[in-house]
């Protein structure tokens, strides 16, 4: 009987084990249950590893017999809807998915799976999508990822799976600059009175790294100050239309519960962590009011919105979260920044619903 590994073409780029799901997927999951949690979170991230191997597959000329990508969906009975291609560099970004049948021993919890899933990838250190990524990444970190072309073809995308199918039993999900695709995207959709289920692993975080602090008394004093700073400014300009509109929005947001997955390893999405748990702790210090109207700002927006200029909010500001933390132990940046992590079973987990009230 011969390996995956024996079966490879030495004549083309060897791929490596990570791209290939017969070596690097959930093979664990034999039977799916919808209703679980940890199935349902592996199924997602494999979807979104899905696309990483289709840019991979485009990059390395990897058709037919030789493309890598289709096991990765195929394996939990999805087939490719659509491909999404970012039209500044042709690269895949996103995809489509749509689950083809359940099986007859996952009827039980039929009704939980999605009939489609909008995934997408984050940023490629390979090939040509690099630089465009990377592009994208920067507009991340300058609020302004809803004005490239891309989001503008993933939004389209999903409000085209929504007014074709209906939205109960859509999903987004996402991994790093596609976690803030998903983000966005889902964000939008919910201002509309449209709440997708939503996967987002790794989302960026971009702000002081004060979670990175050790000391409990000064990360919890930094934040406090923070807090004050922001509604102090928030209320100062209580008047201002952006600044209410802002306000309206982020409520209107409540109702969506996106799931989150960050590892407190990772300090492009860790900030989430110290994020939902400080509110939690303004409220039991009797601090909820001014940290209900911090939360819904940052001090650079008010500071633009009060110069005149208008800005669009950071994509982290979300009122409602289900948060998981992978508290496995990593070696290194990149394993707990990586997308496999998340389909693993032997996972550290902790996991806390935060409803903005």
């Amino acid at each position: 009987m011969t390996s995956e590994k024996e079966n490879l073409d030495l004549s083309v780029p060897v791929a490596s084990e990570r791209e290939i799901f017969g070596l690097s997927g959930p093979l664990h999951l034999t039977t799916l249950d919808w209703t679980n949690p940890n199935h349902r979170r592996s199924v997602a991230a494999s979807l979104v590893q899905g696309v990483y191997i289709l840019e991979r597959d485009r990059q390395e000329k990897r058709e037919g017999s030789r493309a890598l990508a289709p096991p990765w969906w195929e394996a939990f009975h999805f087939q490719l809807y659509r491909l999404l291609i970012d039209d500044a560099d042709s690269c895949v970004f996103g995809a489509i998915y749509q689950l083809t049948s359940v099986p007859s021993d996952s009827n039980h919890s039929a009704d939980q799976a999605p009939r489609y899933v909008i995934a997408f990838r984050g940023t490629i250190t390979k090939g040509d999508a690099f630089s465009r990524d990377v592009e994208l990444d920067i507009h991340i970190i300058k609020n302004g990822l809803h004005q490239t072309s891309r989001f503008e073809t993933a939004i389209q995308a999903v409000r085209h799976v929504v007014a074709t199918f209906g939205s109960s039993n859509v999903w987004l999900a996402g991994h790093s600059l596609g976690a803030a695709m998903a983000m966005l995207a889902g964000k939008n959709m919910a201002k509309t009175g449209v709440f997708l289920e939503a996967f987002l692993f790794n989302p960026p975080f971009f702000s002081a790294p004060i979670e990175r602090i050790k000391d409990k008394k000064v990360k919890h004093g930094i934040r406090f100050a923070g807090s004050v700073i922001t509604a102090g400014l928030a209320l100062a300009m209580k008047n201002n239309h952006q600044a209410t509109r802002s306000r309206g929005t982020f409520v209107a947001l409540s109702a969506w519960l996106p799931c989150l997955f960050v590892n407190g390893a990772d300090h492009i999405c860790s900030e989430y962590i110290g994020y939902f748990e400080h509110r939690k702790r303004m409220e039991e210090i009797g601090a909820g009011g001014i940290e209900r109207l911090a939360t819904q700002h940052s001090i650079g927006g008010l500071l633009l919105n009060a110069m005149g200029k208008p800005s669009e909010e950071p994509l982290h500001l979300i009122p409602s979260a289900s948060l998981t933390v992978n508290r496995t132990p990593v070696r290194d940046f990149k394993e707990a920044h990586g997308i496999h992590q998340w389909w693993r079973p032997d996972l550290l987990l902790e996991s806390k619903i935060y409803n903005y009230r």
